[in-house]
């Protein structure tokens, strides 16, 4: 039987992790640490925590939405330890006279705040939903290349005066026009080595894009990608996206909080009389 809380602010980098206690009770901070990043190191300190304070004590840790993503969090639950990511837009902002921003006052901060319970945790997506994400992410990231050659052709064609007299580029039509171009010399293979390009990005693509089929298909995430598709522009490929960012739509008590973290809420200043727009606040999470 625990008596005892401790929570543990960690904050997290990818080279260290600055550690710190925050007991509640006592009001006070204590056994400041700094470590390499690694979760053995996290259990090592809570370890001989447990030597100094006495077995009788729990801990609850946390660390900011960052870099490091779930990994941490999965790894010290699978100890059996407790582990909270904190959104970092729902944390207090330190008022006052301004001080200098330091490892270890973050480590204090995220601890306090774990002990105030001041922050809203990260929702934390189970291990194959992450997987997903990870995957139509990555299946984005294909997309740059592609835009970034499509973007290399048109400027080839422009500096060239090879003109298209078809109403839109990159449908069919385009793409066998430029085909057809035979430009003089060694313009000809510049342009055959770019269509080649484009070419094996493009396979590349609808391979992905055929896995994700595969992967919206899945039992799990049949039904919701089927509903979802049925919207006017949505494609198999943002309804799993919308899937397995969201979860569980429940989680969200109103529309607005969904529009909230997804980022399409606008925000805004209000001074006396005056109101100046901030364009949409990002709370959430990237689609």
């Amino acid at each position: 039987m625990y008596n005892t809380t401790i929570f543990v602010g960690m904050d997290v980098h990818k080279e260290t992790f600055s550690l710190c206690c925050y007991s509640i009770e006592k009001d006070e901070f204590s056994h400041p640490h700094t470590t390499e990043a690694d979760y053995i190191h996290v259990l090592s300190y809570l370890a001989s925590l447990r030597a100094a304070l006495g077995e009788n004590v729990s801990f609850i840790c946390g660390y900011e939405a960052g870099c490091l993503g779930y990994t941490l969090y999965h790894q010290l639950t699978e100890h059996n330890i407790t582990c909270v990511i904190l959104a970092p837009t729902t944390m207090p902002v330190v008022k006052g006279k301004k001080k200098i921003k330091t490892d270890k006052r973050d480590a204090r901060n995220i601890a306090k705040c774990l002990a105030h319970h001041d922050y809203s945790p990260v929702y934390v997506p189970t291990g194959q939903d992450e997987q997903v994400k990870d995957y139509i992410r990555m299946r984005d990231d294909h997309r740059l290349p592609l835009k970034k050659m499509k973007q290399e052709i048109n400027a080839f064609c422009l500096r060239h005066n090879l003109r298209y007299g078809g109403r839109s580029t990159w449908t069919a039509a385009h793409t066998k026009w430029l085909r057809w171009l035979e430009p003089e010399g060694l313009y000809r293979e510049i342009l055959e080595e770019y269509l080649l390009t484009l070419s094996t990005l493009m396979d590349k693509i609808d391979r992905l894009d055929r896995r994700i089929g595969e992967l919206a298909a899945r039992e799990e995430y049949c039904e919701k990608t089927k509903q979802l598709s049925c919207f006017l522009g949505i494609k198999t490929h943002t309804a799993l996206a919308v899937v397995v960012e969201t979860v569980d739509f429940k989680r969200f008590p109103s529309a607005e909080k969904y529009a909230c973290y997804l980022g399409l809420v606008p925000g805004g200043i209000q001074a006396a009389q005056a109101r100046r727009g901030l364009g949409s606040q990002r709370r959430g999470t990237a689609m």
